[in-house]
């Protein structure tokens, strides 16, 4: 097994160990859960929320959330990443449906975040899911691969590819169904 792969359940298992410990209410595990997740959080709490102070107060109250709901966490439903991130995203939504008519800034206006380098659990997870794709690409025929590599990789559409291919319309988008089918079946394996 390659070392991102490893790294990356490395992390995933780390993440994992500390929401278990959260939810047996060990207050110790909650700092260094808050030091590998805040900034991901925090993006996604200002993204939506638009308002700097606004996303701290959010933030805030994701990790209450999480303190309080950790015990219930399923890491066989959701990555930990995935089930904060959820939370972050269910708490600023909230906010903002709480703000009323209040208009929404577009994304390009909000402010920047401090530091807006991926986490690297994040980056290492990223990694493992392009790995696994690319692993699971190579095992469609090839008449498959080459269409969806071509229509989702290069952004052609399926009328442009089948006119390169010569192929009807209806067997195009038929490979391309097919080897989805396929790619998802084996990238959830």
């Amino acid at each position: 097994m390659s070392q991102p792969v490893t790294d990356a359940n490395a992390a995933r298992a780390r993440l994992a160990e500390l929401l278990w410990r959260v939810g047996q209410e060990d207050r110790a595990a909650i700092a260094p859960l808050y030091t590998l997740t805040s900034a991901k959080l925090f993006g996604i709490c200002l993204r939506i929320c638009g308002e700097r102070q606004a996303a701290e107060d959010v933030l805030q109250e994701v990790y209450l959330t999480v303190w309080k709901r950790a015990g219930g966490y399923d890491p066989g439903r959701a990555s930990p990443i995935t089930w904060l991130a959820t939370i972050a995203r269910n708490r600023a939504i909230d906010w903002r449906r709480a703000q009323g008519s209040r208009q929404m800034a577009a994304i390009d206006d909000a402010l920047p975040v401090a530091d807006d380098r991926p986490l690297v659990s994040e980056t290492m997870l990223a990694d493992e899911s392009d790995r696994r794709l690319h692993l699971c690409l190579d095992q469609l025929e090839d008449k498959q691969r080459l269409a969806i590599r071509t229509a989702f990789f290069d952004g052609v559409t399926y009328a442009e590819l089948a006119e390169r291919l010569g192929v009807p319309l209806g067997t195009m988008k038929s490979w391309v169904r097919r080897g989805l089918m396929r790619l998802k079946e084996c990238v959830e394996a």
